[in-house]
This record gives structure tokens, C-alpha cells and sequence, in this order.
């Protein structure tokens, strides 16, 4: 077996087809608290930061969004889901917010992530796509 000559780090960066981008910005920003990083308007991407790593929104209807075919929808989803860690993981908190914003919530859970088995919380975006936030390890 071939060892690569690089080391995998992190996740850089998450890119998600979408039909609404001003939706899409304010339930990233305002509900899970990442911030704008990038606008290229001439190709339709907006880079949002999410901690050490982006979050990308590519309109549909902009030059990289109509190069991915059809729009996402009720029959064909961008990915299955996106997980992202959080700190101060108290779930009651996090589904107070949460409501607060309108946002679907799914199931909560202890699940194995990249840090171990620990709390999770599923929830939806604007456009459907799932969403995991996910807490620290458990202790043992």
C-alpha cells in the first residue's frame, strides 16, 4: 500500500448549491453564528467562516451554481449532512435558540464523531439540508 506524501488536517471547506442565498446567509450567520468571510458576486459564492473552517453558498442561478445542474430539492439533497462542533454543547440551550429562530430540530443523541462518542443535536436549513451540531467527547 502507497503511503500519500501529505497529511489529511482538517475539513477546509463545505460547498452547498442554493436556491435562496439571502435565506441561506442569515439562518448560517444569525442562527449558528458564522460570519461573512467572502462575496464574489460575479460567480455567485458567498464564503462564510465556520470556525477554523468555511462554509461556501453557490446560487443556483449564478455562474457556478447553473455548472451543478438542477437546483437541490424534495428529491435530491446537496450532501446527507453537514457536522459541526461546538463548544458549551447544553442541549436545552441549543433547542431554545433554536426554536427561537424557527429552525426544524431533528433528533438528539450521543453519536462517535471525529473527537469520539459524545451529544449531538440534528437540525435543518432553510433549503433542507441537515445539520449536526456536535458536542465534546464524553469523559470516561
Amino acid at each position: 500500500m502507497n503511503t500519500p506524501p501529505f497529511r489529511l488536517l482538517q475539513i477546509d471547506h463545505v460547498v452547498l448549491r442554493v436556491r435562496d442565498s439571502v435565506a441561506m446567509q442569515a439562518f448560517y450567520c444569525d442562527v449558528l453564528g458564522c460570519t461573512v468571510e467572502r462575496r464574489q458576486d460575479a460567480i455567485g459564492l458567498l464564503q462564510l467562516r465556520a470556525g477554523a473552517s468555511l462554509i461556501d453558498l453557490v446560487g443556483v442561478d449564478g455562474k457556478l451554481g447553473r455548472m451543478g445542474g438542477a437546483a437541490p430539492g424534495a428529491e435530491g439533497h446537496n450532501m446527507d449532512h453537514l457536522c459541526l462542533r461546538v463548544d458549551a454543547f447544553d442541549v436545552d440551550a441549543l433547542r431554545a435558540h433554536l426554536t427561537a429562530h424557527g429552525a426544524r430540530i431533528g433528533d438528539h443523541g450521543s453519536r462517535y464523531g471525529a473527537e469520539g462518542e459524545g451529544p449531538s443535536l440534528y437540525l435543518f436549513d432553510p433549503e433542507g439540508n441537515m445539520l449536526e451540531l456536535k458536542g465534546p467527547p464524553d469523559s470516561d
